[in-house]
């Protein structure tokens, strides 16, 4: 009788951990982090849509109120600049008033800007329009975006969510560019502006209502800590901060190896290749929406290309990594002036494909060692070295155009940036790592 009875007890035992763990796979869901994370794609390729557009807008400008190539991209040019430039001071702002705030804000002026330009006449009225204000709102949600939600939204797999962030921009461009191009093609470059300002309006509500700045805000740890974190006060002095946060960082040498390689990044993706592949394409016989589609290719491979480089810098020295990508960028750019013509073929295509494979792959590296070297003040940072990937690419942007207008093509551009791409590739091996948040000159508060 007892053993009945004790065998009775253990299967009802058994019967309930069997119970209680249904329950408990019941209770497995996916964790906060990446729903945000999913919202933050869905914003930086909403933003992505007007970061198609700039290629597509050099050859109907120029046609319409015959300002020159050189005009054209200094308005461009001063919009890659403020894309940079504003980061650091809205990451800090992100600090101050929440991510939620910044990012609608920023997707308002970007409208407002793109909008504003189907009723401009004048130079000067481009560079207001897409160089200031929509240079002000992208710069708003820049990288430094996405690096703000990995740092507070994730402990693991950073890398790999940095490169799925990254990746969104080109998802953006996959997105808009054929369509942009269709438009500008068939109905003129006015309804493709409007476009954009409609698609940046759309993601504002995704934004304001799914979006949260911490994970205490809804009671949760970040993806993998150990530990629940307390969401930090608002830090006030937002631009007194950015700059503290440069100054001291500007004192260490890898901070400039860092500014210095992500510049002749930028220099070039969207200063050459995004703003002047479409015009050069087209200068030797290609369609506009053939050039456009082959951009949209390199946003195709760019998604996965980046992603990888997330998962490799989870795994790999980081440093190894951007020097292979920028030496085997610059190969690619020594070969571009041999491959263009008026039809696509094979070799063209293989460059798209490599090309974009390495587009941004180069982020998730230079965020980890941003991390590595700067810990809290990263994201700051971050912005700031993307600043000088934005001038990097405003500067060629700007002498692309003037080099197309002086020489009547675009291979000196094409050798120039290959050359420097080798430069990049041996500054990158040269960076120390190590926790430089301990190295750092701390600048005292004025």
């Amino acid at each position: 009788m007892t053993q009945t009875s004790d065998a009775a007890s253990e299967a009802a035992a058994a019967v309930q951990d069997l119970g209680n763990g249904g329950a408990a796979r019941r209770r497995v869901r996916v964790h906060r982090a990446w729903f945000v994370a999913a919202v933050t794609f869905v914003t930086i390729i909403g933003a992505a849509a007007f970061r198609s557009l700039p290629g597509l807008l050099i050859d109907p400008l120029h046609d319409e109120f015959d300002w020159s190539r050189g005009t054209i991209g200094l308005a461009v040019s001063v919009n890659l600049a403020l894309y940079g430039l504003t980061a650091p001071f809205a990451a800090a702002l992100m600090d101050r008033f929440g991510i939620r705030r910044v990012v609608a804000l920023a997707l308002i002026v970007i409208a407002v800007g793109s909008g504003a330009t189907v009723w401009m006449t004048a130079p000067w009225q481009l560079l207001l329009c897409w160089g200031l204000l929509v240079g002000l709102g992208s710069g708003s949600m820049a990288l430094a975006f996405a690096a703000t939600v990995t740092n507070r939204w994730f402990t693991e797999r950073r890398g790999l969510v940095t490169g799925i962030l990254t990746a969104a921009s080109a998802s953006g461009q996959l997105i808009f560019l054929p369509v942009l191009s269709w438009i500008v093609s068939e109905h003129s470059w006015r309804p493709a502006a409007v476009t954009v300002a409609l698609a940046a309006l759309a993601v504002v509500p995704f934004v304001w209502l799914l979006l949260r700045d911490h994970p205490a805000d809804v009671g949760l740890k970040p993806y993998g800590a150990p530990e629940f974190v307390e969401k930090p006060p608002p830090v006030p002095g937002a631009a007194r901060r950015a700059v503290n946060v440069l100054f001291s960082a500007a004192r260490t040498g890898p901070f400039w190896l860092l500014a210095g390689t992500f510049a002749i990044c930028g220099a070039s993706t969207n200063g050459l290749i995004q703003t002047h592949f479409v015009p050069a394409a087209h200068d030797h016989g290609m369609p506009i929406t053939a050039a456009a589609s082959l951009l949209a290719v390199i946003g195709v491979f760019d998604v996965v290309g980046t992603i990888a480089s997330g998962w490799f810098t989870d795994r790999f020295d980081p440093r190894r990594l951007l020097a292979v990508y920028y030496a085997l960028r610059g190969v690619s750019l020594l070969f571009l002036p041999l491959l263009l013509g008026p039809s696509v073929h094979p070799p063209m295509v293989f460059f798209i494909v490599f090309y974009g494979l390495d587009w941004v792959a180069t982020v998730p590296p230079t965020l980890a060692l941003c991390r590595d070297r700067f810990g809290d003040d990263s994201a700051i940072v971050f912005g700031w070295v993307l600043a000088s990937h934005q001038v990097g690419a405003a500067l060629v942007a700007f002498l692309g155009g003037v080099a197309r207008d002086a020489f009547g093509s675009y291979d000196v551009m094409w050798f120039a940036s290959g050359a420097l791409c080798a430069v990049a590739a041996l500054m990158a091996l040269v960076i120390r790592r190590g926790a430089a948040a301990r190295e750092m000159v701390l600048v005292p508060d004025p």
